[in-house]
């Protein structure tokens, strides 16, 4: 018994923008009945006392704290603008 029908995978490809032909269309039918029925085969694996995972890897945050930091002189930054003004970069407008 096929679990996913030849007019499904049409469907599908069409929603993807796929064209291809009713031999692949059989083709795949086949290959996406396969891969479901291994996909059916995980429902009988005992997880009674299998914590949730979100992650296989241990994660942690690598981040470094946010502070503060002098910066850059107002000449140094406006010396490598195309148009500055008082201090300020100056830059086409986008809003009309």
């Amino acid at each position: 018994m096929s679990r996913i029908s030849i007019e499904e995978v049409k469907h599908v490809a069409h929603l993807a923008r796929l064209a291809i032909t009713d031999e692949e269309a059989a083709m795949f039918t086949e290959q996406l009945d396969s891969i479901i029925s291994f996909a059916e085969e995980l429902n009988e694996v005992d997880t009674e006392n299998v914590k949730p995972t979100t992650h296989v890897l241990q994660m942690k945050n690598i981040m470094r704290e946010d502070v503060p930091d002098k910066g850059l002189p107002v000449e140094d930054v406006v010396k490598n603008a195309p148009d500055h003004k008082d201090g300020y970069i100056r830059v086409p407008s986008i809003l009309d």
